[in-house]
C-alpha cells in the first residue's frame, strides 16, 4: 500500500489520489514511467517525480522514520505492510493512576516472533526499554496514541520513539468496529485463554496491587494478561490492515499486487 500511496504530494489528496488510481496509476513506477499527466503542470510533474524518487530511495534503505515524518499519523496504516517483519507490538498496564502521577507497571512487547515482557522494579528500565524498542521499524498498540505512548514519554523522557505508529483504535473506527480491543478481537474471532476470558484493565491494576502484596500467582496472571494484548495486536493488526486495504486502496478499482 506505501507504494501505491501519492497523498503526501502537496496538493494530492484522498480523492485526487482515488482518480489517479481509477486511471491506471496505482504504484510510484507508474506515476514515474509517465511523460506527463494532464491535471499536472510539467514544473508540477518534476516535483512529483522528484519527491517519489526520495521516497524510493529512503525505502530502499528501510528508513523507516522518514515516513512517519512523510505521512499523517492517521495514514500510517498504509507502512504496516512494509514494514510487517520489523514491527514491535506494544501494550503497557499501570497502576491505574493517571499521568503525572500513575506508574507503568509492566509494558510487553512482541516482535520477530518473540515476546519481552519488562516489569517495573524489575527489567524495566529506560535502558532495556530503549533497547527493546529502537531496533523496530513500525509500532503498532491499540490506542496508543491516547494511552501508552505519551505514558512511556511521559515516565521515560529520553526515550525516542521516531518510528511510524499504527494506532489499531482509529483504524477500527474508521472501518465501523466499535468497542475496546478485547470486543473487536471477539468480533474478529480472535480467542483468549479461558483463565484471561472477562479480565480487563482495572483487574490488570488490581493484579498488580495484590502482585505487591506478595501473592505470587497474581503476578504471573498479570503478565499472561499483558501478554495477551501485546500477542493480539498482530492478529488484529493484520486484519484490519486487509481491510483497510479493500475500503481504501486502489484494489477496491483493480486488482493490484500491494
Amino acid at each position: 500500500m506505501l507504494t501505491s500511496s501519492f497523498i503526501f504530494l502537496k496538493g494530492i489528496g484522498e480523492t485526487t489520489e482515488r482518480t489517479l488510481w481509477h486511471e491506471g496509476i496505482t504504484s510510484w513506477d507508474r506515476f514515474l514511467d509517465c511523460q506527463e499527466i494532464f491535471r499536472f503542470s510539467s514544473a508540477r510533474k518534476i516535483q512529483f517525480d522528484h519527491e517519489l524518487r526520495l521516497a524510493q530511495s529512503h525505502l530502499c534503505n528501510h528508513n523507516s522514520a522518514f515516513f512517519a515524518r512523510l505521512f499523517k499519523a492517521r495514514d500510517h496504516w498504509r507502512l504496516y505492510d512494509t514494514f510487517r517483519h520489523n514491527t514491535a507490538y506494544l501494550d503497557i498496564e499501570t497502576n491505574g493512576i493517571p499521568l503525572p502521577y500513575g506508574v507503568i507497571t509492566v509494558v510487553g512487547i512482541f516482535g520477530r516472533g518473540r515476546m519481552t515482557t519488562l516489569t517495573q522494579g524489575d527489567t524495566l528500565t529506560s535502558t532495556r526499554l530503549r533497547e527493546e524498542l529502537e531496533g523496530y521499524d513500525l509500532l503498532v498498540t491499540f490506542f496508543g496514541s491516547g494511552f501508552d505512548l505519551p505514558f512511556l514519554q511521559a515516565k521515560f523522557p529520553t526515550l525516542s520513539l521516531v518510528q511510524p505508529h499504527f494506532d489499531l483504535c482509529f483504524a477500527a473506527r474508521r472501518l465501523g468496529l466499535k468497542g475496546g480491543l478485547k470486543a473487536i478481537e471477539k468480533e474478529l474471532d480472535c480467542p483468549r485463554s479461558p483463565e484471561l476470558d472477562g479480565l480487563s484493565g482495572l483487574d490488570a491494576v488490581r493484579l498488580w496491587e495484590e502482585w505487591q502484596n506478595g501473592q505470587e500467582a497474581a503476578g504471573d496472571l498479570l503478565i499472561l494478561y499483558n501478554q495477551a494484548d501485546t500477542q493480539n495486536l498482530e492478529f488484529v493488526a493484520n486484519t484490519i490492515y486487509d481491510r483497510m486495504v479493500q475500503q481504501f486502496g486502489p484494489s477496491t478499482l483493480y486488482n493490484v499486487v500491494q
